[in-house]
């Protein structure tokens, strides 16, 4: 049996390998894990058609096989040989193939013979969100509006979800029942960070907001060097973005010139064209030192950045 599954819902597509896994009864010793990134499909029919020494079955488990989908991130040679697999499979041989993407190619001939000769599902995100949380639940009590109340605070990654239930079940064991002040006491709420907008923040000298989303990054547990890091990014990218823009080139070829995808540099290109280049240099500047500051202990590692904030 060879399946595809596709969407944006990295834990529902989780979920469903072990399901498959679990159904199979296939262990580790023969499964094999491929990436379409990284490695070919000749590889991957080649192991298909090497007997295992362990089990009559086998499982092959392809990761970003975009060959499914319209856009490629890049072109995958010996499609035509797995077409042709597809046609005549090893019945011994389980392929599960993964596509990240919200939609795949129904015209193309690779997505309609695994249609064919094998199972399509799609994973993408829920439009009644609430009833697969309430699963994840098992039998523990929770009312309809606590099951709301947490995904509004948590979010709408299951993965996430999914983790934050764990925390209250465990804390909840005895009783089995959770109330919207264990929600409240124990799960992390979710801040939608716009590090852009913190960016615009810092160099607008909207120092009580920039202050504020520091603060909660802080309570994310992300490192305040993990954060110069990223902001120093930021205005790289938005000073190469703009100032390439400026000399005639397209978002298209500014992305090929940086490696850089073409949705962040519209984003930079929109941020740097507010800012004279040399305040984005400045800036380069006075996040470099502070970067080796923090890591030569001369400067404190929280107090640091929220100075230079304030400093502005």
């Amino acid at each position: 049996m060879n399946y595809l599954l596709y969407g944006t819902e990295k834990f529902l597509i989780d979920n469903e390998i072990k399901s498959i896994i679990n159904k199979t009864g296939i262990d580790e010793l023969n499964t094999s894990k491929y990436d379409l990134e990284f490695n070919t499909i000749k590889e991957i029919l080649e192991d298909v058609n090497t007997v295992s020494l362990f089990s009559s079955n086998k499982l092959i488990i392809v990761d970003n096989a975009t060959i499914f989908n319209r856009v490629q991130n890049k072109k995958i040679d010996d499609i035509e040989l797995l077409e042709e697999y597809l046609k005549n499979t090893n019945k011994d041989v389980i392929i599960i193939f993964i596509d990240k993407v919200e939609k795949i190619d129904s015209v193309k001939k690779i997505v309609k013979l695994i249609k064919e000769k094998g199972t399509i599902k799609e994973f993408n995100a829920l439009k009644n969100i609430s009833n697969n949380v309430r699963t994840m639940f098992d039998d523990y009590k929770i009312s309809d509006s606590s099951i709301n109340e947490l995904i509004n605070r948590v979010g709408n990654d299951l993965e996430i979800i999914y983790q934050e239930i764990e925390k209250l079940k465990i804390y909840k064991i005895d009783d089995k029942t959770i109330t919207s002040k264990d929600i409240e006491d124990l799960t992390i709420e979710n801040i939608n960070i716009d590090i852009f907008k913190f960016v615009d923040d810092i160099i607008n000298k909207n120092k009580k907001s920039a202050i504020t989303t520091y603060k909660e990054l802080l309570k994310l547990n992300e490192e305040p060097i993990k954060i110069v890091a990223l902001l120093a990014s930021k205005f790289r990218l938005m000073y190469q973005a703009s100032v390439l823009a400026k000399k005639g080139y397209t978002e298209d070829s500014i992305s090929e010139i940086l490696k850089v995808h073409k949705y962040p540099i519209h984003l930079a290109i929109l941020s740097g064209y507010k800012y004279n280049p040399k305040i984005l240099l400045k800036y380069l500047k006075d996040l470099a030192d502070l970067d080796i500051g923090i890591k030569t202990g001369e400067k404190d590692r929280e107090l640091a950045l929220e100075l230079f904030i304030l400093s502005l």
